[in-house]
């Protein structure tokens, strides 16, 4: 995924499903200098961790 993308998904009203190796997760920020993102698994909000934005990928 790209940062724009991140970017969008984490300002998109509607839900968008995101994975990151096969597991859903949602977008909490992202850091457009570091190409980061910090995202947690959908049931697990404390559970969160910085990724690599390139990790991510849109569920269509």
């Amino acid at each position: 995924m790209k940062v724009y993308r991140a970017q969008e998904i984490m300002k998109a009203e509607e839900k968008v499903s995101v994975e990151l190796n096969g597991v859903s997760v949602w977008i909490d920020s992202v850091d457009p200098e570091q190409e980061t993102a910090k995202v947690h698994v959908e049931d697990r909000p404390a559970d969160a961790r910085v990724v690599s934005v390139g990790e991510l990928q849109e569920v269509q």
